[in-house]
């Protein structure tokens, strides 16, 4: 029996995301995808524009690689996408990999919060996919990312709870914007956190806010990702049916060729 087609991994990191740290390169990648017998890749790298207030006691909850971009003000702040390097390397890879559908992609962050750049970006139509992720949230009036909040102390509980509302309330207005992006990337991202922090999330409890942010994202008529690098719970698939949605798409979010 013929084994059923894998789908496209429209969700792959490189060397050119800020937060692979060399772990990672786009031939490499390349190189298993065709290993693994994936028909598509596309390579949607990091563009993060939010800066994040990171305080002294949360800079070892931070992400390694991230702490080289904070500055003395206590903010980090990405490094921007070399826009020319990568589309030289996705041509490069394209010619040695002849077989492989090779994406350009970008995954954009906050797009709602800066819609004006990211239409900019977009503007010269290299992208074939785009990406909106939330990986921000405002806590007490400064851009936090949830990587780093989640693994502090204070979350934990009723805190927990409201600040799984206050990312779904953020991810509706996210859905519900204008903007050129055509999937929502990892609608659960704040769950790895939790359970990072050795924590199990039922969606049940926030049905409602979940319902609300897969609705705006079926309006929108966008796609919900499905990201195997944490199953989704299939709750939320059941859901996002049920408020209309019609298309989801597949990414591992990969940051090592592995």
């Amino acid at each position: 029996m013929t084994p059923p087609a894998l789908p496209p991994d429209s969700h792959v990191h490189s060397e050119f995301s800020w937060d692979t740290a060399g772990r990672t390169s786009m031939e490499a990648a390349c190189g298993r995808a065709q290993e693994l017998g994936l028909p598509s890749i596309a390579f949607t790298e990091h563009l993060d524009l939010t800066p994040w207030y990171v305080p002294a006691e949360s800079l070892e909850m931070f992400p390694r690689v991230g702490a080289n971009y904070i500055g003395t003000d206590s903010t980090f702040r990405a490094p921007r996408l070399d826009l020319d390097a990568y589309f030289a390397s996705v041509e490069r890879c394209r010619a040695r990999f002849p077989s492989l559908r090779i994406l350009t992609g970008v995954e954009f962050g906050e797009p709602h919060w800066f819609a004006g750049e990211l239409a900019q970006l977009l503007a010269g139509g290299r992208f074939e996919r785009v990406l909106g992720s939330l990986h921000s949230l405002e806590i007490e009036g400064t851009p936090r990312v949830v990587d780093e909040w989640f693994h502090t102390d204070r979350v934990a509980g009723e805190a927990e709870a409201e600040s799984v509302r206050a990312y779904l309330d953020e991810l509706t207005r996210m859905a519900d914007a204008d903007g050129d992006f055509e999937v929502v990337a990892h609608i659960d991202y704040l769950v790895r956190q939790i359970e990072k922090a050795g924590r199990q999330h039922d969606p049940r409890p926030f049905e409602g806010e979940y319902r609300a942010a897969l609705r705006a994202l079926a309006g929108s008529g966008r796609a919900l990702e499905i990201n195997s690098r944490l199953p989704l719970d299939p709750t939320l698939v059941r859901w996002w049916h049920e408020e209309g949605g019609e298309a989801v798409s597949f990414g591992s979010d990969a940051h090592t060729p592995e």
